[in-house]
């Protein structure tokens, strides 16, 4: 991971909340907060300018939404990570920012120090759901059927539903007798065959195909 500070831009339509954010994250070890935007079309012009490592995004804004603004971050500045930030843990938002390309989806009531870590993580390529989300998806995931048949292995099922479930590869080797190693493995060959590019697109994937338990 770099030394370099991680460069950071607070999107949420509430000034009082988003200069909130930005204060809080300022004095974090590691974390340089390099603007604020207050919509989605003000956090595409402020990243295409700014070239944060992060954007923090809020889902719900005028204009632009969020959702949308990730999907245009995507075209035009795709080295940015965007992850989300808000109080909204609705499934379809939750599906809707993933699928538009949000490297992750965190609820406002997370700690300032947990927020630190999680925008750090963000930067080294670590995708991140908050458990309360996560929760949701695996709840209301099992009722739907598949939609095609799935090219994996009856392990590498095991290990996508563990990874959408939201376990650690420490946690789904222990649960299934493997090694760490193996476990990486695994998921390597998961997202090379389903064409996905990370854990959080994998969670996405089994959702939709109807492979949460």
């Amino acid at each position: 991971m770099s030394d370099e500070p991680v460069r950071v831009l607070v999107v949420d339509d509430q000034g009082l909340i988003r200069e909130a954010i930005a204060s809080l994250l300022g004095v974090q070890p590691g974390i340089t907060v390099v603007g604020t935007a207050a919509d989605g079309h003000e956090a595409v012009e402020q990243a295409v300018a700014l070239r944060p490592d992060i954007v923090l995004m809020d889902v719900r804004m005028p204009r632009m939404d969020g959702v949308r603004a990730v999907a245009a971050l995507r075209e035009s500045a795709p080295e940015i990570r965007v992850v989300m930030l808000t109080t909204f843990d609705d499934e379809e938002y939750v599906l809707q920012a993933l699928r538009a390309g949000a490297t992750g989806y965190l609820l406002k009531d997370l700690p300032a120090r947990e927020l630190a870590a999680a925008v750090r993580l963000a930067r080294a390529g670590v995708t991140q759901l908050d458990p309360a989300v996560t929760a949701r998806l695996v709840a209301t995931g099992g009722a739907r059927a598949p939609e095609a048949p799935v090219p994996l292995t009856a392990r590498e099922l095991d290990v996508l539903r563990l990874v959408a479930g939201g376990a650690s590869n420490r946690e789904i080797a222990d649960r299934l007798y493997l090694s760490e190693g193996t476990v990486k493995n695994h998921i390597s060959r998961i997202l090379q065959r389903l064409g996905l590019r990370d854990r959080t697109q994998a969670a996405v994937y089994a959702r939709d195909h109807g492979l949460l338990p």
